[in-house]
This record gives C-alpha cells, structure tokens and sequence, in this order.
C-alpha cells in the first residue's frame, strides 16, 4: 500500500498541479502506471473503492502510451501536419488520459475525505460497485467529449464537401458546437477540481492535526 501512496502523490501532482505536464513526465508516469498495474495484480491486495478508482487511473495511462508512440511515428514519418485526423486523434488520447485520471483524482479525494468526517454515514456508498459505477461514468463521459471533439475535426477536413449525407452534416454541425461549449468549459472545470481538491486535502491535514 506503500507503493500505491506515492503513486497517487505522484499522480496528484501530473494531473492536478502541474498545468502541462511535459514529455518526460508523461513517460515517468507511464511506467509508474505499468508498475501499479503489476502490482494490482497480487492476490494481496486488499479490494477497496480507492483501489478501484487508482487500477482505472493506471489504464487511462495507456492512452498516453499509445499517444507517445503515436507521435514517434508522426516525426519518424515527417508528417507535421497539426490539423490531420491522426494528430487530432492523438490530442485525444491525451485529453482522455488527463480528464479522466483528473477526475478519478479527485473521487479518491472526496473519498477520503468522507472516511475522515463521515466514515460511519457513508460508508454504505463508499463500495467497490459503487466505484466501479463512478469509474465507468467518468469513462463515458470523457470518451464521448473525445469523440465530438474527433467528429468536429471532420469539417476542417473537408469532409464536408465530399457530398455527405444531409443527417451526417447535421451531426457533424452539432458536434463542432458542443466541441466550442465543452472547450469554454473546460478551464474552469480544470480549475475548479484543482480548488476542490486542495480545499479537501487541507481540511483532512489540519483535522488530523486537530485529533492528533
């Protein structure tokens, strides 16, 4: 449990306070993610909600290793071009690695904030399924932000004028309004987590401080 400690430490500062993480850390975490899948593995592991949420932080790392080895090939290839559908594609893994590893963060957060203040009345919902179903949500809803963001990529590509069908155009235009939405959205979001996370961290620190 050691280990998964100082990996959700390390987690916590790629995704929540560090604003762009480079390539390097990227890399370190992919391989901190490996290790923690091996060693989720072991039978002694206990199975708890907050090993849920941090096995589904480790597999939305492989995202970023599929974007890394993506953008290999691009420069091996010397295709730079940052509007094709591959690099778009590859933003994608990264924002998908990001949201969701952000988001699942921050549940393992509130988690331990509610063992810290309300262990007794919550602890009906601080369950394996119940992470799991907060796990998969967190998934759905950032893989559907990823595919609009995919779709709306079609229209600078010209698809539109490949004589689309008329339904596809409408889809095609629906999803680059939702993309322009979800991309005003998405900083105050980011932000907003950022808060909500230091404000419960400094409450679990001072309370134990209190107890102590």
């Amino acid at each position: 449990m050691r280990d998964l400690r100082r990996y959700l430490v390390f987690k916590y500062i790629q995704y929540l306070v560090l604003p762009f993480p480079n390539i390097f850390i990227s890399l370190l975490g992919l391989c901190a993610s490996l290790y923690v899948t091996l060693l989720l593995m072991s039978p002694n592991i206990s199975r708890k909600s907050t090993v849920v949420f941090i096995h589904n932080v480790a597999q939305a790392d492989i995202l970023m290793g599929f974007s890394v080895l993506a953008m290999l090939l691009n420069v091996f290839q010397g295709e730079r071009s940052s509007s094709s559908f591959q690099v778009i594609l590859w933003q994608n893994f990264q924002t998908a690695n990001a949201h969701v590893s952000s988001l699942l963060l921050s549940c393992v957060s509130l988690e331990a904030f509610l063992i810290t203040f309300l262990p007794a009345e919550t602890r009906h919902i601080r369950t394996v399924r119940y992470a799991r179903a907060a796990s998969k949500f967190i998934w759905i809803v950032v893989l559907t932000e990823c595919i609009v963001y995919q779709l709306e990529c079609l229209q600078d590509l010209g698809f539109i004028s490949l004589g689309a069908p008329k339904h596809t155009l409408v889809l095609l235009n629906f999803c680059s309004g939702a993309a322009a939405l979800l991309k005003a959205f998405i900083y105050p979001i980011g932000l907003l987590l950022r808060i909500i996370n230091v404000y419960l961290f400094y409450k679990i620190f001072f309370s134990r401080d209190h107890f102590g």
